[in-house]
């Protein structure tokens, strides 16, 4: 398999994740690509019509996208029972969406910030984002404590993800003041050999 990559894409970060947890790493062939929406530059556009990343090119040339059928095919392919099988899926399901809105809206405020040039940016569109954030985190604080004990799921995957990009991101958002449960949790999942492996840097 090949999948094209970028090293600070929290997306790809998931997969990444995935990969090693389930011991399937060795099989992928990594290929790094870079750009963004206003110059896609070397991503994958011939492989994904949205240009974005992750891709996965299966073995017989079939092109999966995006992060959610990737980690959800790679579970299946190493029956790592990250996705549960009757009606729990549905909450590591919902959990996992959450998390991945937080990376949305991450997204959003940082490519607000970063690419379009101070004097026409939309204040007003990142702090609804940032509000967006806050919110999901506070569900995922209030409601969602107990997936992130026991067995390993997708749910806390993703949403060990989206707290770290957060932090690379967004660190004066200072998430853990007044989100105890997350705080102590993440302290301990952020340590896993697999999320370590794939901290992004730059």
């Amino acid at each position: 398999m090949r999948l094209f990559y970028s090293p600070t894409s929290p997306y790809v970060r998931k997969v990444s994740v995935v990969l090693q947890e389930t011991g399937l790493a060795d099989r992928v062939t990594l290929t790094p690509v870079a750009g963004n929406p206003l110059a896609p530059g070397t991503m994958p556009v011939d492989h994904n019509p949205l240009g974005k990343v992750p891709a996965l090119v299966l073995d017989n040339g079939q092109v999966l996208f995006d992060s959610r059928v990737i980690t959800r095919y790679l579970d299946t392919q190493a029956k790592a029972g990250l996705y549960p099988e009757g009606e729990a899926v549905w909450a590591i399901l919902t959990a996992e969406a959450l998390a991945d809105g937080i990376l949305d809206a991450a997204l959003a405020a940082v490519y607000e910030t970063r690419l379009r040039p101070e004097e026409i940016r939309f204040v007003p569109w990142v702090e609804g984002q940032i509000a967006k954030i806050n919110r999901a985190l506070d569900a995922a604080e209030r409601d969602h404590a107990p997936l992130l004990h026991g067995p390993l799921t997708m749910a806390q995957i993703a949403l060990g993800v989206a707290l770290g990009y957060v932090d690379f991101r967004l660190a004066h958002l200072e998430w853990r003041a007044t989100r105890p449960h997350l705080a102590a949790w993440e302290a301990e999942f952020g340590q896993r050999p697999a999320m370590l492996a794939t901290r992004p840097v730059g």
